[in-house]
Parts: C-alpha cells; sequence; structure tokens
C-alpha cells in the first residue's frame, strides 16, 4: 500500500477539519459573558461595554508612547485579579486580544516585547509571570522575539496604596541588564499603568543599557490612591 505524499494543502485541510471538530465540541466562549464564540475570547456587545479611557495614548517621557486603551474598572479589574491572584489563566488570551487592538497604533520600529519582569521569589510563589503570559499571543501574532536578560533584581513590595515618591523610593535599582541589549525600540508590556513609576524605572536602566527608544502597552489604567 502507497499512502499519498503530504503537502501544504493537505496539512492546512487537517487543520481546518480538527479546528471545526474543536469548536464544535467545545466551542470559544467570550470570558465576561459566556457567549458563544469563533474567532475571538471577548464578544462584540462585551467589548463595547468597556470602560475606554478618553486619552489611551501619550508620549509621557522617557517612553516614546504609552497605551493604556481600558479604565482599571470592572470587569477588566476583576479578570486582571482574577489571572495574577487566582490562577485563572484564560483570561490571559482575552486581555492580549484586547491589547492587539493597540498594535497598529506603534511604530513599525518595535523591535522587541519586554513582559514586566517578576522578581524570581514573586514568580515561585505565583508560578507564572501575568505580564509574560499576556505577551505570549502578541508575540505569536506579531513575530517581535522576546528580551530575556533583563530581571528584577529586588523583591519590591506592591506599589498600591503608595504614594508616587514612595514608589520611585521602592522601585530604586530594582531592574537590571544582565548582559547586551541589542534591540532599538523595546515594548514593555504589563497589566495596569498606576503613575507609571515602575515603567519609567525600567525604561531609564533600557536606555541605559542601549535601548534607544521605549514604549509602553498595558491593558488598563489605574487612578493613584
Amino acid at each position: 500500500m502507497r499512502w499519498a505524499p503530504i503537502t501544504s494543502r493537505s496539512l492546512a485541510l487537517v487543520a481546518w477539519f480538527w479546528r471545526r471538530i474543536s469548536e464544535a465540541v467545545c466551542p470559544l466562549c467570550c470570558v465576561f459573558c459566556g457567549a458563544r464564540q469563533f474567532d475571538a475570547p471577548v464578544c462584540d456587545g462585551c467589548l463595547g461595554d468597556l470602560v475606554r479611557v478618553t486619552d489611551p495614548c501619550g508620549n509621557e517621557p522617557p517612553f516614546m508612547f504609552v497605551i493604556a486603551p481600558y479604565e482599571y474598572a470592572f470587569p477588566i479589574d476583576a479578570a486582571i485579579k482574577a489571572l495574577k491572584f487566582r490562577r485563572k489563566l484564560f483570561y490571559a488570551p482575552a486581555l492580549a486580544h484586547l491589547l492587539m487592538l493597540s498594535l497598529p497604533a506603534f511604530p513599525d520600529d518595535v523591535d522587541a516585547l519586554l513582559p514586566m519582569p517578576l522578581h524570581w521569589r514573586r514568580h515561585g510563589l505565583r508560578g507564572f509571570n501575568q505580564a509574560t503570559e499576556i505577551a505570549r499571543p502578541i508575540r505569536r501574532a506579531t513575530g517581535l522575539p522576546f528580551i530575556r536578560n533583563v530581571v528584577r533584581c529586588r523583591n519590591t513590595p506592591f506599589q498600591s496604596g503608595l504614594t508616587a515618591a514612595q514608589r520611585k523610593r521602592n522601585l530604586k535599582s530594582a531592574f537590571a541588564v544582565k548582559g547586551d541589549l541589542c534591540h532599538r525600540h523595546v515594548l514593555i508590556v504589563d497589566d495596569v499603568i498606576t503613575t507609571g513609576e515602575t515603567c519609567r524605572q525600567l525604561a531609564d536602566v533600557l536606555l541605559g543599557a542601549g535601548a534607544k527608544r521605549v514604549s509602553v502597552l498595558a491593558i488598563a489604567r489605574a487612578r493613584p490612591g
């Protein structure tokens, strides 16, 4: 018996078949309302109901661009907390989907992604870095590499509840670049921006290590206090 040669067309047909089978057996559902979906983890209705920031894009120094499209309000805040503190990892692709809607606003010279680093102790306790989980689908969609030699070298206390001055002191010398940094325009990926001090401290380290530009993409902007 002779087998027919495997071609790219036959592989595509197999992939299409199994995708349809998986959709029928376990269809994609909107993470916020549970509505059946086939092409996105957030339905159009819920997407329209999310509270958007009136000025989601800016160029706050030392950043070239800062984009945080949503208010840190329900259901975004609940999804982020469930991901971070209750290991609800299925929220990560949905949050990444929301971020990817803003990618066309960035210039074409972005050449690397940097998920906000997590100290190894906190990473060990949590079991994952939520920024990395959110950034994975973005990496797959864009083909941009992750920067892996930037570390959080101090296990700083949580920033929530601190004043702007306290946040700055809390993050002093918190990040370091191990080795060379060969990327020119780094896009930091994070979940929430409040005062922006964490990203600012990280950006200063990246610029000092040789990056020419640093931008930030976060899901939500929270109000200080």
